[in-house]
């Protein structure tokens, strides 16, 4: 159940300060998903208390790129994003193992 809400963990720049600075993760997470879901699932899948998660739905863009015989249009798709944010003292290893659900 966890890996269908948590599809995967956000990895930037902007997301690794945030992890560093105030101990809040970045996921991409499935578009039904509430945060009651979404705390139950990091908790279950990283074994860590959850603070609290706050979530934000990103909305699809259209893009376009040219080549040597045409212009290619399509679109971004839109994907909701949660910020989860652990007490101090617990951290999440997105590089390491977790535990498989």
């Amino acid at each position: 159940m966890a890996k269908q809400i948590l599809i995967k963990p956000i990895i930037t720049e902007k997301a690794t300060i945030l992890a560093d600075k105030r101990n809040t993760y970045a996921f991409v997470v499935n578009r039904d998903a509430n945060k009651i879901e979404i705390r139950k699932a990091v908790e279950k899948m990283f074994n860590v208390a959850v603070e609290s998660v706050n979530t934000a739905v990103i909305p699809g863009k259209p893009k376009s790129r040219s080549t040597k015989t045409a212009i290619v249009k399509g679109h971004k798709s839109a994907y909701k994003k949660a910020f989860v944010t652990l007490p101090p003292g617990e951290t999440i290893d997105i590089f390491g193992p977790s535990e498989e659900v």
